[in-house]
């Protein structure tokens, strides 16, 4: 069987994971670690080369799918685009605001390519969206609700580190416990984002910082804090490495719904996950064996998990997953 060969561009929690994620599918092989730094200084945990980024400027010819694990306030949107001309590719955009213009920048240049590139993958987005696409079909008449953590937000704790003065953060997406169990309880509450989470964040200052600056520059960034009740805490390097070196994560999808005879309907979809970057690493994985088979198919632009088949992901034949999972 000729296995499917994947790169990986950056090589942090989420690199590590994808690493650790072709490992596991028999039908798969990493070929190369393509980093921005010294490519000495990196040290993988196989014997896959770790190799310049230059080099996938240059040209890789022997990459089936690129997955790019880089964060999506600063990397991403530009990353993704500047790849996904030369190779079949999948991101974990999670900026949810700012899917559609993601989604028209990749598909330019993907299209004009001929290549097949997957945005927005993971868990939510990803997995999460999904569920709720499909309440919404079988429950039309309803509400959605989404429930993130207790858990560490990849996205979000890249995104303060990115503020000056910040040598390091991790930071804590919480439930409020009341508006999910008012949800379960059947009383359609309508929820404001700040009702339905809290943020708490903790974060280590470079010498010299401004604590008073970066509360500021936190609890009012777009789209990450400054719809939320948000708790800025300081504390060392030490204490950030002791107490907050995991990073769990998880959540809920809900749609509630009835129909005309009046009878009421509950959807809930729930992951709780060890290590978020782990679980996510896995997601991509097998959306990248989706997306080797639909470029091999001459499929090509930009694509989300709304347009993937689930056997697209699956290393079984039709027939296995007719025999054994149906």
């Amino acid at each position: 069987m000729e296995k499917i060969r994947i790169g990986i561009l950056g090589y942090g929690n989420l690199g590590r994971g994808v690493e650790m994620a072709v490992d596991l599918n028999d039908d798969m092989e990493l070929v190369g670690v393509f980093t921005r730094r010294d490519p000495a200084s990196v040290k993988v945990a196989s014997d896959t080369p770790v190799r310049p980024v230059s080099d996938l400027d240059a040209g890789v010819d022997d990459i089936d799918v690129l997955i790019i694990c880089g964060g999506s306030a600063t990397d991403l949107p530009k990353l993704t685009p500047a790849y996904a001309g030369k190779y079949n590719v999948v991101d974990s955009f999670d900026t949810h605001a700012n899917i559609p213009q993601h989604y028209a920048a990749v598909n330019e240049v993907a299209t004009e390519g001929a290549k097949l590139a997957l945005i927005s993958c993971g868990w939510d987005p990803g997995l999460f969206s999904l569920n709720r696409l499909f309440g919404n079909c079988f429950l039309p008449q309803g509400n959605d609700y989404t429930f993130w953590g207790k858990g560490i937000s990849q996205g979000h704790s890249d995104a303060i580190r990115r503020i000056p003065g910040v040598a390091d953060a991790k930071q804590y997406t919480i439930p409020v416990d009341a508006a999910l169990e008012s949800v379960r309880a059947g009383e359609d509450p309508e929820l404001t984002t700040r009702e339905k989470h809290t943020r708490e964040c903790w974060v280590v200052l470079e010498e010299g910082a401004d604590p008073a600056a970066v509360t500021e520059a936190i609890v009012t960034m777009p789209n990450y804090f400054d719809d939320y009740d948000t708790t800025v805490n300081f504390i060392s390097q030490e204490e950030l490495d002791r107490d907050h070196a995991a990073m769990p994560h998880g959540g809920f999808v809900m749609r509630t719904g009835s129909n005309a005879a009046g009878s009421r309907f509950l959807i809930e979809y729930q992951l709780k996950l060890d290590s978020n970057p782990q679980f996510t690493s896995m997601v991509l994985v097998a959306y990248a064996r989706a997306v080797a088979r639909m470029a091999a198919e001459g499929q090509t632009g930009a694509r989300t998990v709304f347009d993937i088949a689930p056997a697209y992901l699956a290393p079984q034949s039709a027939e296995e997953l007719r025999a054994h999972f149906l």
